[in-house]
């Protein structure tokens, strides 16, 4: 089987990493400037220069998102950016401003370019504008159906690629044009600042009544109209292969490290067992719906991929099963040294977290890197420690543990 590209979210260096050990083909990410998540670490043009040998001494791609709606006085700073992007060596850039694309194709025109999902591309005719005027890929609205997917596929050159999102927070907004951030508070959601006042809480005042509010009731965790559920496509990976996506895209600029290690490892893990074989793959896929659950998530839906999603929204906050505890930094003849994140005890049940799967043990001690002193449990974050560990594991693996915070 010819595989897609899995395609993870990167806010900066440490998920850049998670994201290649955990199997992914390329990554995403921004400058500081022209992309759509201003509150990301992002990566300064020093920090992009690292990623991309990084990534490219593993084979691997780096596009980098210039999808901001520039005004006319930021059209020259990114088109230079652009331009210098292009000399580092990025694999591609993202945008969604037709201006900006059609400036980058004849100011940067060896710079590759993808066609935002903010550009809302449904047809055939959208598509093939894109292509004849040199983009290279489509990332398609989030509004479009498998069968719709299908059937766009069936009317475009095949050298033109379709990527779409698989996983992760879904926009209330089309396609993720929305204002409501910039009425509400001011800033753009268009311009990487948005707020999110599409998960806050809402209750219901009538004029004549100031100060008497009336909730609308959805469930106990309270009235959350506009909150779009978070996208889960991991059970439908065959669908999305025969509708002709090229590239999978998970989204999370704005995630830790651990969480793009397990939604990277699971996708990657499901890929490949769908590479074996369709019955490998079902067969996996219990487990692999299970590390969904230990990464912070909203109640998850299939978005538009078959019709109208039910519910669209009323996803209230985040959940999650398992909480991060450490990060690997070596392991030697059993003993792992760690990077603290979470407070946890001897005695405790962990989980080891690595490419190959996840695998629990008990912790029998905890020792202080530093001094060799031995300690019932550790809480301050960045503290190393050292463990005895009996799966082999590596720098970069994961522990986590039971969030002790979980209502199932």
């Amino acid at each position: 089987m010819n595989l897609p590209e899995l395609l993870a979210p990167a806010g900066g260096m440490a998920q850049l990493k998670a994201a290649a050990r955990f199997g992914a083909d390329a990554v995403y990410g921004a400058l500081p400037a022209f992309g759509l998540r201003a509150f990301a670490g992002n990566f300064t043009w020093e920090e992009l220069a690292e990623a991309l040998d990084y990534l490219h001494s593993r084979n691997k791609k780096f596009y980098l998102t210039l999808n901001i709606l520039p005004y006319q006085d930021e059209m020259d700073a990114l088109k230079e950016a652009a331009r210098r992007a292009c000399d580092l060596g990025v694999d591609a850039a993202l945008v969604s401003d037709l201006g900006a694309f059609l400036m980058l194709r004849r100011e940067a025109p060896e710079l590759p370019l993808h066609i935002s999902t903010q550009a809302n591309t449904l047809n055939a005719e959208a598509a093939r504008f894109y292509f004849d005027q040199g983009a290279e890929r489509i990332v398609l609205a989030r509004e479009l159906s498998l069968e719709r997917i299908g059937a766009l596929r069936k009317q475009l050159p095949e050298a033109l690629e379709l990527e779409a999102f698989v996983h992760g927070a879904m926009c209330m907004s089309y396609s993720g044009r929305c204002m409501l951030s910039d009425h509400l508070t001011g800033r753009g959601g268009n311009r990487g600042a948005c707020a999110q006042p599409c998960r806050w809480e809402y209750t219901l005042v009538e004029k004549k009544r100031p100060g008497e509010y009336w909730p609308i009731e959805e469930d106990a965790r309270g009235t959350y109209l506009l909150s779009a559920y978070d996208l889960n496509m991991l059970s439908h990976l065959p669908e999305l292969i025969s509708a002709g996506i090229s590239s999978l895209k998970i989204e999370g600029r704005m995630k830790t490290e651990y969480y793009v290690a397990t939604v990277v490892g699971a996708y990657r893990r499901a890929l490949d067992a769908l590479a074996q074989s369709e019955a490998a793959y079902r067969t996996l896929l219990p487990e692999l719906e299970g590390e969904l659950r230990k990464a912070s998530h909203r109640a998850f839906n299939t978005g538009f991929y078959f019709g109208p999603p039910s519910p669209m929204a009323g996803a209230a906050g985040f959940t999650q099963e398992m909480e991060y505890v450490a990060r690997v930094e070596g392991w030697q003849d059993g003993q792992a040294v760690l990077s603290l994140k979470n407070r946890f005890y001897v005695g405790d049940t962990l989980e080891l977290l690595c490419p190959a799967g996840s695998f629990p043990f008990r912790v029998e001690s905890i020792t202080l890197a530093d001094t060799g002193e031995q300690r019932d449990t550790v809480s301050v974050a960045g503290q190393r420690v050292i463990i005895p560990l009996p799966h082999p594991a590596a720098a970069g693996d994961f522990l986590r543990g039971p969030n002790r915070n979980h209502q199932a």
